[in-house]
């Protein structure tokens, strides 16, 4: 390569041109003729090869400035390189350029000059994530490919030596007979060959997996562009083991050996998934070299085939919180033989990789802010702080979210009523399903009603609450049935009618106490931390996972599962956990990060804080016992609060029993 001869000066000779890049800017001299991506590199600009300057990848694409740059000094255009060249034209018949782009391998400078390199040209371009809270994802893997030929060397260490300057290297798969006298090899961390391929090889993936326990989603990347090139999801198979956390646990431990059973179901699930995507998207899983998981710690532990019983007893001992950077072959993952698996740390026994991946999409520890996050689940994993400290919990709010333990609960599926309205006045209702845009009261609705799924089940009961159906303490007011027939006796309780069809859609008071149980938790934890961290507001809320990002956060404050806070600056954050796996894949740096932020994360235990008790009790009430919610207040209308008893026949109210802590 031709060295760099700064950037002007007395003394430069006569062939000596001048060279810009931007965006970025570097600019140096060099002789005529020196290849402009042999300039990049002595520059340090970022421009992207793989085969190693034959014009094949043509991933080094860039553009030349045309006309007077007063601030450079250059009056630059494409006069300024070399002809287009055979091995350019062949390129852009076979695969295609666009118009004004040349392969930065074989331009050559012929004068003053200006190049662009487009974003897509660039090894750590950004891919910027389509949401209105979103960052960028700098794209640098660790898994790197690379073209040589070996008609000149003596092998292929010495042809990587000697054409990619790469040395030391260690062997992680076996070297196959090849007749071919070229060969693309996959480097991770430049320094273990993890994969081989005959030729030229153009691309290579890699797999974010986000385990739930309800579900599993899947999403595969190109490693050098970061675009997600197919994602799937489906139900976690371990379900029909039990349908929490716990219950899985309660059966390893009643089944000696049960792990087994759960890690194999959850390791096929994940192979299928990889099957799935890679079809999709029209590969093959040998072009797979790199997978994350992130889940929380029962779904971590099985995964990598580790029993998970001591996460059901206190003192709920993880027995890996650190992070861990594997073969794929080792959590039975059947992609290309040298694929590696990246695992970030969990954070407490109930506080896993998925909390860590949240933490790693939000990124609460670079805002000046005071934001809460919350991951709804079976079990709501919460976090928070900003940049100078961080606390976790975890809540055992049940699967109520989720549409289990409601009489016509259900998970979200087209037919699931979603949003509700009660009219105050008259308490009827209309109601909204999935799949489906019309409201129930408008004469286009015809869909087949199933049920209630969860962002149903927070309206509908933030609904009867604001019309006075129910009331602060979460009892379903009988004498409200003077008012509407809808409100109906049911044995020594009453329930309210939603839908008087086929299914008939009852709201029990069972199911109101369900919710009860289920926010409370959630609150508790959350002003546990807000105690532990000495404030009473909030800058900010944040929800993350499937049913945060569905649910309306009016209702959802108007309930009190979260604590006040100006409504604007509350936020769904989509699949965070799934982002933060996909960010991980992609950028090497992000992984120890994310592992130095966990370990300063103060955890907090909710099963041994005895203000937990007290928190749930006062929580359990619309919106809240005692909680001010003054911003709430601002837009919406909430009942006055009374200090009597339950307005239905002043019947004793029945003692609350406080959640298992799983």
């Amino acid at each position: 390569m031709a060295a760099a001869k700064g950037a002007g000066g007395a003394g430069v000779a006569e062939e000596d041109f001048l060279i810009a890049f931007m965006p970025s800017g570097k600019r140096g001299r060099f002789a005529a003729g020196t290849l402009v991506l042999d300039a990049a590199r002595d520059l340090g600009v970022d421009i992207d090869s793989v085969c190693g300057g034959r014009g094949i990848c043509g991933r080094c694409q860039i553009t030349v400035g045309d006309g007077e740059f007063a601030k450079l000094g250059i009056t630059s255009g494409p006069r300024n390189l070399n002809a287009i060249r055979a091995v350019e034209t062949r390129y852009d018949d076979v695969k295609g350029m666009k118009a004004g782009h040349r392969l930065g391998c074989q331009a050559r400078i012929t004068g003053d000059v200006v190049i662009d390199v487009p974003a897509e040209s660039q090894v750590h371009r950004q891919v910027v994530r389509k949401r209105a809270e979103a960052r960028d994802i700098i794209i640098e893997p660790d898994i790197h490919l690379y073209y040589i030929d070996l008609a000149d060397s003596a092998g292929m260490m010495q042809a990587l030596e000697e054409q990619w300057g790469l040395s030391s290297l260690e062997m992680a798969v076996e070297v196959p007979e090849f007749d071919d006298k070229t060969l693309t090899v996959a480097i991770c961390n430049g320094k273990t060959i993890i994969a081989l391929w005959p030729g030229f090889h153009e691309a290579i993936y890699g797999i974010a997996y986000d385990v739930g326990s309800t579900t599993i989603a899947a999403h595969l990347c190109d490693l050098a562009t970061g675009e997600v090139k197919a994602s799937d999801g489906l139900m976690n198979p371990q379900i029909r083991f039990g349908e929490d956390l716990m219950s899985r646990v309660s059966y390893v431990m009643m089944h000696p050996g049960g792990e087994k059973e759960l890690t194999e179901v959850v390791r096929l699930a994940l192979n299928n998934l990889a099957s799935t995507v890679a079809g999709e998207a029209g590969i093959t899983v040998d072009d797979i070299l790199a997978v994350t998981i992130v889940g929380n710690p029962v779904m971590h532990h099985l995964v990598l085939g580790l029993d998970p019983t001591p996460l059901g007893v206190s003192p709920f001992t993880l027995t890996i919180d650190k992070a861990l950077d594997i073969t794929a072959n080792e959590v039975g993952l059947a992609l290309n033989p040298g694929a590696r698996c990246y695992i970030p740390p969990c954070i407490a026994g109930h506080v896993g990789a998925d909390t860590a991946g949240v933490i790693l999409s939000e990124a609460p520890h670079k805002s000046d802010d005071i934001v809460l996050i919350v991951d709804v689940g079976t079990n709501a994993e919460i976090v928070l702080g900003n940049k100078d400290k961080l606390l976790a919990c975890s809540s055992p709010t049940g699967p109520a979210f989720e549409g289990a333990q409601i009489t016509s609960g259900q998970r979200a599926a087209p037919g699931a009523i979603e949003r509700v309205r009660i009219d105050p006045g008259t308490l009827e209702p209309r109601f909204r399903i999935i799949g489906s845009e019309v409201w129930s009261d408008e004469e286009s609705f015809d869909s087949p009603v199933t049920g209630i799924c969860g962002s149903g089940i927070i309206e509908v009961i933030a609904e009867m609450f604001l019309s006075g159906i129910v009331t602060a303490d979460g009892v379903i007011d009988g004498n409200q049935a003077t008012r509407s027939p809808r409100i109906i006796a049911d044995g020594r309780t009453f329930s309210y009618l939603l839908h008087d069809g086929e299914p008939r859609i009852m709201i029990s008071q069972n199911d109101v106490r369900a919710i009860q149980l289920a926010k409370g938790a959630l609150y508790a934890g959350a002003r546990l931390l807000m105690d532990r961290l000495g404030i009473d507001t909030l800058d900010r809320i944040s929800l993350a996972g499937a049913f945060g990002s569905h649910i309306d956060v009016k209702y959802a404050m108007v309930l009190g599962l979260i604590p006040d806070c100006d409504l604007a600056r509350v936020s769904a954050a989509g699949n965070a956990a799934g982002t933060g796996a996909r960010i991980a894949l992609l950028n090497r740096d992000a992984r120890a990060e994310i592992e130095a932020v966990v370990a300063r994360v103060e955890k907090v235990e909710t099963a041994t804080e005895p203000a937990f008790q007290q928190h749930f009790i006062e929580a359990m009430a619309f919106p809240h016992k005692t909680a001010a919610y003054p911003n709430l207040s601002k837009v919406v209308s909430l009942p006055e609060k009374t200090d009597g008893a339950d307005s239905t026949n002043d019947r004793p109210r029945r003692r609350q029993r406080r959640p298992r802590t799983s």
